[in-house]
């Protein structure tokens, strides 16, 4: 059920209650003096400690203990026995933060219901501690293009694994939602979530960031390493790790332990890894700025994030989320999306992805009419006035200076191309929109040059020499 470390300088006593936790079902450890209950805590914490006061041959007694433990481990309940019991001892326990104190000799069904309960507390504790990081992030996978649907694939594949996942992909694509997704669908799932932002910490403070530090002023300040112990901790923007700090990191994955800043004594974790990254690894390891042995053990299952230009059939869809996700955390209009809206925006340019999506459906949100669908003209370039009379048309310059032949087959091609890449390369659904046959469709693609290629598991249309049969429809 659960692991108990039990501290008593009486050997009898310890076998006693050992033999007896046993029998509930309980594993446990047990240590006769303060060096051995130390160096147990520090191979991996325990689930509660029961604690003897008074220790023969010890460094430190009971108090002592409680009072590190509470600093350094604070989640570990801790009961207090002892033979030489008064009121004093039992309030200076509590005040230390013992969760009970019981005189020996005791009961074992009053001991076994303190158990209980306090592990009860403890578990209750770490829940809501759960809930709180998760309200921080909940990881929402939305979408149904060719490209999510490999990427989700990917995802819920590795969550039935503990191997370290590598993410790559543009800036702003989702790659700290699906590392989420993998901890949230994971074994991992109530341990904590922990982001290690590799760009936002100044290269200087990197170490005691990651591994925390111990001074006789402040004691031990636990680092994000610490923090993420039994669940998963998120490397983001990995390359941007000091060179010093990586070479700690690779022995951190290969040792899974690590010595805080100004301390002395191995902490123990058990971790799983996720990193990200933007940039190409493999000239970072040429230019000598990341270690290849790093990156060996880092990217053990490599999954690529597509962009949002690869799965244009997404953006409704998640621009609906963001409507409603906007609505209930901060009151703004639950608004629709006009026809002309919806296709507006699967057919921008989004070079910050996902993110940059999100940022316009808020700002029309704060900005745009209380009510009503989402039009076109209020989304971000599309407030300049068109024309002086309705039905025009406002020709780019370079459009202009050519003859209707190359202005109109420029045109054309341009707007299948859109067209296309909006659909996900679907050509029966690209010549409904625009109101042709299929196999007319076919011809001008043809006559205009236009090809596909798959990107992402996803077909893309682009400028090419000759044309290429259309998937899916």
């Amino acid at each position: 059920m659960s692991d108990i470390l039990i501290v008593d300088d009486e050997r009898d006593i310890r076998e006693l209650v050992a033999d007896i936790l046993a029998d509930e079902g309980y594993s446990t450890r047990t240590a006769a003096n303060s060096d051995d209950c130390m160096a147990e805590i520090n191979t991996a914490e325990p689930a509660l400690m029961i604690l003897d006061i008074w220790l023969k041959d010890s460094r430190m007694d009971g108090i002592d203990i409680l009072k590190t433990v509470k600093r350094d481990n604070p989640d570990v309940p801790v009961v207090i026995i002892s033979g030489h019991g008064n009121i004093e001892i039992a309030v200076a326990a509590i005040r230390q933060g013992a969760y009970d104190f019981i005189e020996k000799p005791f009961n074992i069904d009053q001991l076994l219901v303190v158990i209980r309960r306090a592990m009860e507390t403890a578990q209750l504790r770490r829940e809501n501690a759960s809930l709180r990081r998760r309200d921080a992030g909940e990881a929402v996978m939305i979408g149904s293009a060719p490209a999510f649907r490999r990427l989700k694939d990917q995802l819920d594949r590795v969550t039935k694994s503990n191997g370290r996942v590598m993410l790559t992909g543009a800036p702003g694509s989702g790659k700290e939602v699906a590392a989420r997704y993998v901890h949230q669908n994971s074994a991992r799932a109530k341990a904590p979530f922990v982001t290690v932002s590799a760009a936002s910490i100044e290269p200087d403070r990197m170490e005691e960031v990651l591994f925390g530090r111990e001074t006789e002023q402040r004691g031990v300040e636990k680092g994000l390493l610490e923090q993420a112990h039994g669940g998963v901790v998120y490397l983001d923007e990995v390359a941007d790790m000091p060179p010093g700090t990586q070479s700690k990191i690779l022995r951190v994955l290969t040792e899974q332990q690590f010595t805080r800043v100004g301390g002395t004594d191995k902490v123990r974790v058990d971790l799983r890894v996720i990193s990200s990254t933007t940039r190409d690894l493999a000239a970072e390891i040429r230019a000598g700025r990341f270690r290849q042995e790093l990156y060996d053990r880092l990217n053990v299952v490599p999954v690529a994030v597509p962009p949002l230009a690869d799965r244009r059939e997404d953006v409704p869809e998640l621009a609906r989320h963001f409507i409603d996700a906007f609505n209930r955390s901060q009151g703004l209009p639950l608004r629709s999306l006009s026809d002309e809206a919806e296709t507006l925006l699967q057919t921008m340019d989004w070079p910050g992805n996902i993110r940059q999506l999100r940022n316009v459906i808020e700002r029309v949100l704060i900005l745009g009419e209380p009510s009503g669908p989402i039009e076109a003209r209020e989304l971000p370039g599309q407030a300049e006035p068109v024309a002086e009379a309705e039905g025009r048309l406002v020709l780019s310059g370079q459009i202009a200076t050519l003859p209707l032949r190359e202005a109109r087959e420029l045109f054309e091609r341009e707007y299948l191309l859109t067209q296309i890449n909006r659909f996900g390369g679907n050509i029966s659904r690209t010549a409904s929109f625009v109101g042709m046959e299929r196999s007319a469709l076919h011809r001008k693609l043809k006559s205009l040059g236009v090809v596909t290629t798959t990107k992402s598991g996803a077909r893309v249309a682009e400028i090419g020499e000759g044309a290429e049969d259309f998937a899916g429809g």
